[in-house]
């Protein structure tokens, strides 16, 4: 296929990024106009536009891949997966968060931010080019920064904070190390940029990815760029916080896959090790965190920096291993549903902010506890839940790809946390004697609840069809 038969300047080549936009746009200008009662019209915009999206990418997963817009963008199966995980965790957001958001005098600005920060996320999966990974990361970050302190407390206001520092220092560092990279390989957009990273001085080089791997480091939480997680998660109400651990890191994670496949030799600059070390420091860090903490948002931060590390090596075995995209679109699918089910139950129990806080919530919410357990066990990778098939494909690509030693980290990790998930699960299942007082469980509304139900049947049901599924997702 000629060059020419691959370029597509259409805009129709981006209908879900364009709807996404299109409902944060109108959203806003609706937003402005209605009373406050009426404010829930935005969101029921924001799910539209999400729902048309999932059919638009549906349709345009039947078409061929192509580059639009120059070489900058790809529209392939891992921008494809990416768009289809976005907008489903958007549906789930806008659904978890009715609850705390529902006629608040800003409800319109979180639905706005939460649709801004997805099509940022959705253009870092299909980024091609160094200057669109940048603005992409950017158009990714600052929605979510707002979206951080969006209901002014102190916690939230301080978490707002930390999360912009993080991000503008580790921004700056990942712009420079754009400039190096085009510096020493002469071009910005990933295929020319590989030739000339083949021949260009291998420390100048190595510098300018280690550089643009911190900015999507911070994007995704892993290691090094991992501090900000804990405080924002904690620091934030449940629904937020599930949207910024959650959603963010589907696109930095497809980015980095992309990147690395695509633009960077690995005999030039041994990134598969670099990115196996940062794996296996990510899991083990995040699970050690957690172990001893008593605050069930900070655990689930500590967690998603530990699931980092899982779903770091199947980037690392990019190019090395036939199941390395499937396994990380899968794994990421199913961390998605999963995470957002967990947070789903912490924002159903709005007063119950500690681990003790759950005793006796199985005699007292039955179904509610029933998810918790799913999505928990589902995080540990329990089959027949989607974590575990993504956790058997990763840890299978990484034998295949030359990293077993990675995987038997990955395996002795994953068994080491299921003590920190079980110390949630255990107070859920002590004696009427041992309940905590009545408030701390009384449902904080229906929503989000029902949402958790839907995580924690999804969760199942992805990992039972994985099957059919897992097939799809490799490249073409």
């Amino acid at each position: 296929m000629t060059g020419a038969s691959m370029m597509n300047e259409n805009p129709g080549a981006l209908i879900p990024e364009l709807l996404l936009l299109g409902g944060a746009v109108v959203g806003l200008l609706l937003g402005a106009w209605l009373p406050r009662c009426r404010q829930w019209l935005v969101r029921l915009l924001a799910a539209a536009a999400a729902l048309a999206g999932l059919a638009a990418t549906a349709a345009a997963a039947t078409r061929p891949g192509e580059v639009a817009f120059g070489t900058s963008y790809a529209i392939d199966t891992l921008t494809h997966a990416t768009r289809a995980i976005v907008l489903v965790a958007v549906l789930v957001a806008l659904a978890l968060s009715v609850d705390a958001t529902a006629g608040h005098r800003r409800e319109t600005e979180f639905v706005v931010l939460l649709q801004l920060g997805a099509l940022g996320t959705i253009l870092l999966g299909g980024a091609n080019d160094l200057l669109l990974l940048f603005a992409a990361f950017l158009l990714a970050s600052v929605p979510f920064y707002a979206l951080a302190g969006w209901d002014k407390s102190t916690l939230g206001t301080e978490a707002a904070m930390k999360y912009y520092l993080s991000g503008a220092f580790l921004g700056v560092a990942m712009l420079t190390g754009t400039a190096v990279l085009y510096g020493v390989g002469r071009s910005t957009a990933y295929g020319p940029l590989r030739e000339g990273l083949t021949v260009a001085p291998v420390a100048a080089a190595a510098v300018g990815l280690v550089a643009v791997l911190a900015g999507l480091l911070f994007k995704v939480g892993g290691v090094p760029g991992h501090f900000w997680v804990p405080d924002v998660t904690d620091g934030t109400p449940a629904p937020v916080a599930a949207i910024v651990t959650t959603i963010p890191k589907i696109g930095g994670l497809g980015a980095m896959y992309r990147l690395l496949l695509v633009a960077i030799p690995a005999d030039t600059i041994d990134w598969p090790l670099l990115v196996a070390g940062l794996a296996a420091v990510s899991m083990t860090l995040g699970n050690l965190a957690a172990f001893f903490q008593t605050s069930v948002q900070r655990l689930l931060a500590y967690s998603t920096i530990s699931q980092v590390g899982y779903l770091l090596i199947a980037v690392a075995v990019a190019g090395r291993a036939g199941l390395a995209q499937p396994a990380l679109l899968f794994y990421l699918a199913g961390y998605a549903i999963t995470n957002l089910g967990a947070f789903a139950v912490v924002a159903a129990l709005p007063s119950a902010r500690t681990l003790e806080d759950y005793r006796g919530m199985a005699r007292h919410r039955p179904a509610l506890a029933t998810a918790l357990v799913v999505c928990l066990l589902g995080l540990i990778g329990t089959p027949p839940t989607a974590v575990f098939v993504g956790k058997l494909t990763v840890f299978t690509a990484a034998v295949e790809g030359g990293f077993a030693w990675l995987a038997v980290v990955a395996v002795v990790n994953t068994v080491a946390s299921v003590f920190y998930y079980l110390r949630w699960i255990a107070p859920a299942f002590r004696s009427a004697a041992e309940q905590a007082p009545p408030a701390v469980l009384e449902s904080g509304g229906a929503a989000a609840a029902v949402s958790a139900y839907a995580c924690a049947a999804a969760a199942v049901l992805l990992g039972v069809g994985a099957g059919a599924v897992l097939p799809l997702l490799s490249p073409a």
